[in-house]
């Protein structure tokens, strides 16, 4: 069975209404299993996808060396084989915990690494639970598109990793507290939106470049395995009804963001946007972030936040230009100040909406009424290309030919959205009003 299966295949959704872009007609009704249902958590068959631990890459990677030998072999290249090997146990000690936890509680489990994470396996789990990073809860995510089943993430090295879609760190020692909350439905389902991209072009169907080539720091995230099956699924779409051109819907939702730009950072970025239906504007910029609440925390946030610096330069001339007295010299108050503004740039997770920003944006107008406004929301944004050399990326890890007259629809659905938890008592039960 493919490891990707089609929107309109995915278990307990009926087809409920119509909509999209050029014919695209998607809608489905959810129905929640028994088991998960609100504060109810109690799988039967659980599967742990576990980290490939940089030890262990190396191990796989060298299987004709001694012990002795491949210690040689990475002192060689400049890395510490104490360390790895540490490391190594830290992770392997939270894996295995989390192993024994669930077994404990008379839940049967399988644990795999990313060479087994396919869709038998997923299918034959009530949830997906991940021991490892924020780059395994991803690529468990990327391949879970039935919003029924959970995704729950252990943090199994929290001293080299914040893992911010992972439960808090504290969980990376007290396993048993966090599944006794669960079993005890101590949690509230948080279920994170997910940007679905569909595109219209002539080159949609070309094989998607993996970006994660840092492979001895980046191995456990990667997708070069998934290529054959993005190379055919979803081939049998009909046309776009008002181009002609082929439409494909893409088989990865993105957790994080959706990034549009030329390849060649220094490169203008040339591009048509249209927000939720409203007048096409034609823009220059040196890319385009679409970003769900989830990814609000990471990369969109770096873009738009401001520094203490900017800041108190920005109070130095309020105070200059109006002559009130503004404590722009006293750092507590500069702080308080930057840190208030850059805590409105982030976004609940689950609101449904995408968080756009236009990077280094040039204003191709001098009509004000002409121009958008670099930062925004919206529930369903279409990008028109005018690049030369353009990529399509979905959470930094795949990418896919963006270049002049390729159109994407980039849209927000109740049904893509991902089963996760908020544990009771955590500080991530924070709400957010936007």
């Amino acid at each position: 069975m493919n490891i990707f299966k089609t929107f309109s295949s995915i278990r307990s959704a009926t087809i409920l209404q119509k909509g999209g872009m050029c014919g695209c007609k998607r809608g489905y009704a959810i129905t929640s299993p028994p088991h998960l249902e609100p504060g109810n958590f109690q799988p039967q068959k659980v599967l742990i996808l576990t980290k490939l631990s940089r030890y262990e890459f190396e191990r796989r990677r060298h299987p004709e060396l001694t012990e002795r030998q491949l210690e040689k072999s990475l002192r060689a290249r400049g890395s510490d084989y104490n360390i790895l090997l540490y490391h190594h146990y830290i992770h392997k000690g939270v894996e295995n915990t989390v192993n024994s936890v669930f077994t404990a509680a008379g839940i049967e489990t399988r644990v795999v690494y990313r060479f087994d994470y396919s869709d038998p396996n997923i299918e034959w789990a009530d949830a997906i639970v991940t021991t490892g990073g924020d780059g395994t809860f991803l690529l468990a995510a990327s391949r879970m598109l039935d919003r029924n089943k959970p995704l729950i993430g252990f943090n199994s090295d929290p001293t080299r990793s914040k893992g911010q879609l992972c439960l808090p760190q504290k969980y990376s020692v007290e396993v048993k507290e966090a599944v006794d909350k669960l079993l005890k439905g101590k949690f509230r389902w948080t279920f994170r939106s997910r940007i679905r991209v569909t595109l219209i072009g002539e080159n949609i169907y070309k094989p998607p470049v993996e970006l994660h080539n840092q492979q001895l720091r980046y191995h456990e995230y990667r997708y070069l395995d998934m290529e054959p099956q993005l190379k055919s699924i979803t081939e049998d779409l009909p046309p776009c009804s008002e181009t002609g051109l082929a439409r494909r819907v893409l088989p990865v939702l993105a957790l994080n963001e959706v990034f549009i730009g030329e390849c060649v950072s220094a490169r203008v970025s040339y591009m048509e946007l249209n927000f939720d239906k409203m007048k096409t504007v034609k823009q220059k910029c040196s890319g385009f972030i679409a970003s769900t609440g989830t990814g609000s925390t990471s990369w969109t946030y770096n873009v738009n936040k401001l520094t203490e610096q900017n800041m108190e330069e920005i109070l130095t001339i309020v105070k200059e230009e109006t002559g009130y007295n503004i404590q722009d010299t006293d750092p507590n108050f500069v702080s308080k100040i930057t840190d208030k503004f850059n805590q409105m740039l982030i976004t609940d997770s689950e609101v449904p909406k995408m968080v756009y920003t236009i990077r280094d944006q040039l204003l191709s107008s001098p009509l004000r009424s002409e121009c958008i406004k670099p930062r925004g929301l919206s529930k369903s944004i279409q990008v028109k290309s005018r690049c030369f050399d353009a990529s399509l990326v979905i959470d930094g890890g795949l990418s896919f030919t963006f270049n002049d007259g390729t159109r994407a629809l980039l849209e927000i659905h109740e049904e893509d959205a991902l089963r996760t938890v908020t544990l009771h008592g955590d500080l991530t039960e924070v709400s957010f009003k936007h």
